[in-house]
């Protein structure tokens, strides 16, 4: 179930994946401030951020500890890029919250800020899947639910990323066209991530 660590590789593979998490920090930012509506998961991190008054990067920890039960619970392996997912990609996220500027009333900006951000969880995705530490828990999930059902990468994303967006939307969370276009597009994305750094899953 755990992924035994590779001390000879440690270290490059610890500034692998953090760069992936800085870029995936990066890419979730970038939505939430287009103002179109925001990937499912931070839709509902977002919603869940209002609600408990606190900060998105601290509920996409929060959420990530939970989704990373489900994922364990269908046998995904995990390891330490698995933990370092949940504890850096929110303080990610919320430094760079601090550094973009919302954009209203811009529309080619802002689609350009949503297709951008796309471009970059696929590549992200990648990365630190790639180094074969444990994917987060979100990608540990979208694994082990394509290794059950047998459906496409794209496929198994699509659904996650519908079901989650429906359950933030329920909660108030900041959707919109975007987040449509994110839960169409973002399996497409992933899978030319994959392909771009020659990942498999």
């Amino acid at each position: 179930m755990f992924k035994s660590v590779n001390w000879k590789r440690f270290p490059r593979d610890f500034l692998t994946i953090q760069l992936g998490f800085a870029v995936y920090g990066l890419a979730i930012g970038l939505m939430i401030q287009a103002n179109l509506g925001t990937g499912p998961w931070a839709v509902l991190a977002v919603a869940l951020a209002d609600l408990a008054g606190t900060t998105p990067g601290t509920m996409v920890v929060l959420s990530g500890l939970l989704v990373l039960g489900a994922a364990v619970a269908l046998k995904e392996r995990i390891g330490w890029g698995t933990i370092s997912n949940i504890l850096f990609i929110g303080p990610w996220l919320d430094l760079f919250l601090l550094v973009i500027p919302s954009i209203n009333d811009q529309i080619f900006l802002q689609l350009g800020m949503l297709f951008l951000a796309m471009a970059m969880i696929g590549a992200a995705s990648a990365l630190y899947i790639g180094v074969d530490a444990g994917a987060g828990p979100r990608d540990s999930l979208m694994l082990a639910v394509r290794r059950v059902s047998g459906w496409s990468l794209r496929l198994t994303r699509g659904v996650i990323e519908t079901a989650v967006f429906l359950v933030g939307w329920l909660l108030g969370g900041p959707a919109g066209v975007g987040t449509l276009l994110f839960a169409v597009l973002i399996g497409p994305f992933v899978q030319a991530g994959f392909r771009l750094f020659h990942v498999q899953a």
